[in-house]
């Protein structure tokens, strides 16, 4: 086929020929659904295709314009100490507080004399059941037994019933005294709710308190007094004097039932201590000042010109020195932590760990659930050791009528030597350091009066 000129393309496609009217006569009309479906299919190919390219816009792009930045002023003020620390001021915010607690109370009995009755329907949890907390002193716990009685009725056998009963009371009363007495000594306290005595919340026995523990007897009502209903008496936090109570007593009543060895509560808790030791507070220093690098964090100093490794080293050395020459003569107590800058605690020397774990088992229940306090609070077993043996009423040998020196706020200050420098140096979180704070002198001062008393 040979191809047509160029000019007769270019003028047929410019000008095309006409076409006559016979041959529009003899053609049949065409479908108008075969020409417009290829067409529009045509037409949106071309339309997505313009789409896809189609640039976002045509604007032509702008650099960025850099603009210095303006207010830079000056470098933020330092942290300045809290105002815990000011005597002063602590003590009117003490002020202040035990003055809005005896407003509570004056509200709270106010309300309770003006008040309707209680709805009896009311869950008994959401309700308190007593109104008053007492003190009793009591010399033995006593239940009558039920009197023996014959089956007939004569004068014989009413005499030998009285007789039998009387006899009963007095075997009662005489196992209650050598039993129960000898080792509360004569007579004890009971906290008395209304006219309920206080039990023990798994065993459902009497709590009862040394007549040597007054302070104690009288700290337990005031914390029962405090409560507003049943259902906070469930929360442990609410009440941590009567969980320390029911655990010295716990420990009392497993020794009794155990005399030939250490129970298995005791024995636990030794063990638990004797892995404190190891790891003491008390005995894990920071590395020394480097006079060479001032810039390195334990080159720091205070106001005073001493590092932390200087105010670790003097906590440890009075709480250590006086143990190992009243406690533990001869001993030989080392820092856990080498100089050499390892993580890894280092043992004690040999003998250390024995003399302190049977001087551990040998307590009483009082003192051993104290000292299981105060080492759980301060993460320190030396610091506990120091504190009960100042304060129990049993070792009073120790101090020689002395005056006590070593109380609450001293042992909460040598657990507290790494936060108390931090929080010098960069401030104190609110509601965090300070209620921490509360919350280890609260726990300190429930050791103290749990062996502490009158020694008699």
């Amino acid at each position: 086929m040979h191809p047509l000129p160029r000019q007769l393309l270019s003028s047929s496609r410019s000008h095309p020929p006409p076409l006559s009217s016979d041959r529009f006569a003899n053609m049949a009309p065409a479908t108008r659904l075969c020409l417009t479906l290829p067409l529009r299919a045509a037409g949106r190919r071309r339309t997505a295709a313009f789409t896809s390219t189609r640039t976002i816009h045509n604007n032509p792009p702008k650099p960025a314009k850099v603009v210095p930045v303006y207010g830079t002023g000056p470098p933020p003020e330092p942290p300045t100490p809290a105002a815990e620390y000011a005597v002063e001021e602590r003590l009117a915010r003490r002020k202040r507080q035990a003055e809005m607690l005896r407003q509570a109370r004056d509200i709270r009995k106010n309300n309770g004399n003006n008040s309707k009755p209680a709805d009896p329907n009311a869950p008994v949890l959401k309700r308190r059941f007593w109104k008053d907390v007492s003190i009793k002193e009591v010399v033995g716990t006593y239940i009558p037994p039920p009197p023996f009685r014959p089956p007939t009725f004569c004068f014989l056998s009413f005499f030998l019933s009285s007789f039998l009963s009387f006899l009963c009371v007095c075997v009662c009363v005489c196992v209650c005294v050598c039993t129960d007495d000898v080792w509360y000594g004569v007579g004890a306290y009971q906290i008395h709710l209304d006219s309920r005595p206080l039990r023990h919340p798994t065993t459902k026995s009497i709590i009862r308190i040394p007549l040597s523990k007054p302070q104690l007897a009288h700290a337990l009502a005031v914390e029962w007094d405090q409560l507003l209903s049943a259902q906070e008496a469930t929360k442990q936090h609410l009440i941590p004097l009567t969980s320390l109570v029911c655990r010295a007593v716990d420990i009392g009543a497993e020794d009794a039932a155990h005399p030939g060895g250490p129970g298995p509560i005791r024995e636990s808790i030794v063990t638990g201590m004797m892995r404190y030791l190891d790891t003491d507070s008390l005995l894990c220093w920071a590395p020394p000042a480097d006079s060479t690098n001032p810039h390195a964090p334990s080159s720091y100093l205070n106001d005073e010109g001493k590092s932390l490794r200087d105010l670790q080293e003097e906590a440890a050395g009075g709480v250590v020195g006086w143990l190992t020459s009243k406690v533990w003569p001869g001993v030989n107590i080392v820092p856990v932590l080498e100089d050499s800058g390892s993580i890894l605690p280092r043992k004690q020397e040999p003998g250390v760990r024995e003399v302190v774990q049977g001087w551990v088992l040998g307590l009483s229940c009082w003192e051993l659930a104290g000292i299981e306090r105060a080492t759980l609070a301060g993460k320190s077993l030396l610091t506990a050791a120091r504190l009960v043996c100042e304060w129990s009423e049993e070792r009073q040998d120790l101090t020689q009528g002395e005056e006590r020196k070593f109380g609450v706020e001293e042992a909460a200050r040598v657990v507290s030597v790494e936060v108390e420098w931090q929080t010098r140096r960069w401030g104190e979180v609110e509601d965090t350091h300070d209620v921490e704070k509360e919350d280890l002198r609260r726990q300190l001062g429930s050791v103290i009066l749990l062996v502490g008393g009158t020694g008699r």
